[in-house]
């Protein structure tokens, strides 16, 4: 997911580290904080497989800056990973949203479509945090008020994602 947020976000314009971190951050952050103990490492492996170029340039008030641009192996990663994402990144719901973050990126509304679709299958099986034997259960299910608010707000939830996933795969799809 790291890996990903950083390829997208190199995407558009080289960045400085501390930038770079900042964006991850505000994409990720509420869900998991970045440590520079976990982004410069990456940033160090990502560079060494190819995939960023690090290019230092006088900074404006300070030491010079480090900046990181994507590699032509890092704009196909990029879109590779976009195109064909990882099942993980179809069922997880933060992975769906870093991934979700740069789908614009691929330019081809088929290709979009294509993981929207399989976002939209995954999301119409049935599902539930818990079950009752063979069966789901629901908000209704529960006098707990905690447990019946986790139901009803994820419920509400995915009703949004679908019919946002219907109406852009609408969109990505016209009729011919």
């Amino acid at each position: 997911m790291l890996e990903l947020a950083i390829l997208g976000f190199l995407y558009d314009e080289p960045l400085h580290g501390y930038d770079l971190r900042k964006r991850v951050g505000a994409l990720t952050g509420h869900v998991r904080p970045i440590a520079d103990g976990t982004l410069y490492p990456l940033l160090k492996r990502m560079e060494a497989a190819g995939l960023l170029s690090r290019e230092l340039q006088p900074g404006s008030v300070a030491a010079p800056r480090h900046m990181l641009s994507l590699t032509p192996a890092g704009r196909k990663a990029l879109l590779d990973r976009l195109r064909e994402p990882d099942e993980l990144f179809i069922t997880d719901e933060n992975r769906w949203f870093t991934l979700l973050a740069f789908l614009r990126l691929l330019d081809d509304a088929a290709a979009q479509a294509v993981v929207l679709r399989r976002r939209l299958e995954f999301l119409t099986q049935p599902a539930s945090f818990l079950w009752d034997g063979e069966r789901p259960l629901r908000a209704a299910d529960f006098d707990d008020p905690f447990r019946r608010g986790l139901f009803t707000i994820a419920t509400a939830t995915s009703r949004t994602e679908l019919t946002w996933l219907r109406q852009t795969l609408t969109e990505l799809e016209p009729a011919t």
